[in-house]
């Protein structure tokens, strides 16, 4: 484990993650809980996590990081800044839940307009992966855009069940942190 995936565990242990009798967003029960809007909304817990999954982006080589709102957006955002910074940009989207009834009504957000996700590498970036199904909605919106999508990477694998799931999609799962590590 690097230096800043140790730090970066910290902060989660500190800020982001509980005990107690939780309802998942899969509907499953835990008896502890990742919330990591804590941790992604701390100046260093943001960096700490940017920093952890863009070690893993740029080893992957694709065109997108894209992740569905809510949990991906604010990590994706400090992506997209700190790979900037860094001089080896990473283009992020999110994935609405649902179109917006005004506007341009995209569920694809993030785009310029002429830009497409078609033809291009995507992986697809979550906070926490337990079932796998906030990322498979996100491939299935990108491949319907005509993205290739082979990979996701989450900060944290609950290790319930998201990387069977994925796999049986055809993506692969990475992780900075499994639950195992708390």
């Amino acid at each position: 484990m690097s230096d800043v995936d140790s730090r970066l565990l910290e902060v989660i242990r500190q800020r982001s993650f509980r005990r107690g009798h939780f309802r998942l967003s899969s509907g499953a029960e835990s008896n502890f809980y990742f919330n990591l809007k804590p941790t992604m909304m701390s100046p260093e817990g943001a960096h700490l996590a940017a920093r952890a999954l863009l070690a893993r982006i740029w080893e992957e080589n694709v065109d997108y990081v894209g992740g569905l709102e809510m949990g991906a957006v604010p990590v994706i955002a400090c992506i997209a800044a700190l790979s900037h910074a860094d001089g080896k940009p990473v283009k992020t989207f999110f994935v609405r839940k649902q179109t917006k009834d005004h506007g341009t009504q995209d569920l694809v957000e993030g785009l310029a307009t002429g830009e497409s996700l078609s033809g291009k590498r995507v992986m697809i970036v979550d906070d926490v992966a337990t079932s796998g199904g906030s990322i498979l909605k996100t491939a299935e919106t990108a491949r319907a855009a005509g993205a290739t999508v082979e990979s996701a990477l989450v900060i944290v694998d609950r290790e319930e069940g998201a990387h069977e799931a994925l796999q049986k999609a055809g993506i692969r799962l990475k992780s900075v942190l499994r639950a195992s590590d708390f």
